[in-house]
């Protein structure tokens, strides 16, 4: 009997020493696995896809006409998405073309009345030196008699007329003057606001045609064929799926040694384990949730409760595994940072690697400045041969100016 309770209790014993053995062993691979491999991993599966979401809205009011996409519907840059009505905007360009060349014809005409005034000025002035020489001569044959006095009065009287005349026409260039002087017709500030004018409406009428202005998926559609829009009204949303980032919430207790450009092992609640996406690190966010929190939370007001915070990680993806396993805006992501190397940056000097999609400015259109150009020649034909009036009349001004002084009245 006593053998036999001898043998149960040594098998016991043994029992618990191998269990003893076994718990120890795995305390210590725990510990090892901990020391060497766990510890340099954080891991979070509070982690969702996000990227940017372009709002597409109408610069200008207007009818819709045709919309080109619908939800779901995959689009390239540039492609046509909402067609407005352009009737109104046609209008606004051609009353703008024709402000513009009535604005250079208006010009045209100052230029040439500068023109006009300077020969009327060569005339007072050929007038006024007739009148100063017949008033002379007039003051010599008044003591002989040969002249009265009321008609040497009447000499003095036509002198000074002429005299102020001239003055007259001297103001008058000089205020024609201070409206050209410095500028031609094409640089003139009345030409250069109608043409400002024209570009306004043309661009108007460039964006009754919405395009993308980025490469994405189709979301939110809201516009409706027949649908009056006002200018800013949201009509839909471009999200660029192929430039897609992971916001991963991490508690601020696991982020001692977490660095920009640390490598990231991702998995997607879409694809389960059998897909995994290689990351890094892009930076980490400049404050936690509840401090961008629409009511941001007062801890220095009444009773206060410790709740641990956590802060946004930005990882960026392969483009080259998005494209293959496109992800969704939203979706769910299980993350997992690897924190040997601590070497890199704790806040990020540049946060995206390539540079961001961009767009032609609507104003880039050189089909109007050379619109614009043929407009401002067409209403100049006449500018060259009004300058070779003007020229011709200052010359035949000047010849009776040289013939008069060389002429004596007996």
């Amino acid at each position: 009997m006593n053998a036999t309770v001898e043998t149960s209790n040594g098998k016991r014993r043994r029992g618990l020493l191998i269990l003893a053995a076994v718990v120890i062993i795995v305390a210590v691979a725990c510990t090892l696995y901990w020391m060497t491999v766990a510890r340099y991993y954080e891991t979070t599966d509070d982690a969702y896809v996000a990227s940017d979401i372009v709002q597409i809205t109408s610069e200008v009011p207007g009818t819709v006409l045709a919309a080109h996409i619908d939800d779901t519907q995959t689009v390239e840059q540039g492609q046509p998405l909402v067609d407005l009505d352009p009737a109104d905007a046609r209008i606004g360009v051609s009353a703008s073309e024709a402000d513009l060349a009535r604005t250079v014809r208006q010009v045209m005409t100052l230029f040439t009345q500068a023109d006009q005034q300077r020969a009327l000025i060569a005339q007072r002035e050929i007038e006024l030196k007739r009148a100063e020489q017949d008033f002379a001569r007039r003051q010599t044959l008044v003591t002989d008699g040969a002249v009265s006095g009321e008609e040497l009065a009447h000499g003095k009287d036509a002198t000074a007329q002429q005299r102020a005349a001239l003055e007259i026409a001297r103001q008058q260039l000089q205020g024609t003057l201070v409206q050209t002087e410095g500028t031609t017709v094409e640089t003139h500030p009345d030409v250069l606001a109608a043409a400002a004018r024209l570009r306004n409406a043309a661009l108007a009428l460039h964006r009754t045609k919405i395009v993308a202005p980025v490469a994405g998926v189709i979301a939110k559609r809201s516009v409706q064929v027949g649908q009056r829009i006002a200018a800013g009204a949201p009509l839909v949303a471009v999200v660029p799926l192929d430039s897609v980032w992971i916001d991963a919430n991490f508690k601020e207790g696991q982020l001692k040694n977490v660095r920009v450009g640390q490598p990231v092992e991702l998995h997607a609640d879409l694809y389960g384990d059998d897909i995994v996406y290689a990351g890094k690190v892009a930076g980490v966010s400049a404050g936690s949730g509840s401090a961008f929190a629409l009511l941001p939370a007062q801890n220095a007001s009444g009773n206060w409760i410790k709740v641990v915070q956590r802060l946004p990680v930005r990882i960026t993806l392969d483009p080259k595994q998005v494209r293959e396993h496109p992800l969704r805006v939203g979706l769910s992501m299980h993350v997992k940072i690897d924190t040997h190397d601590t070497s890199g940056d704790l806040v990020a000097a540049q946060l995206r690697t390539a540079q961001p999609p961009t767009q032609r400015s609507d104003g880039d259109d050189p089909a109007i400045e050379t619109r614009i150009a043929s407009i401002i020649a067409e209403n100049m034909g006449s500018r060259m041969q009004a300058r070779r009036v003007g020229k011709s009349a200052q010359e035949k001004a000047a010849a009776i100016r040289t013939a008069d002084v060389g002429t004596k009245t007996p």
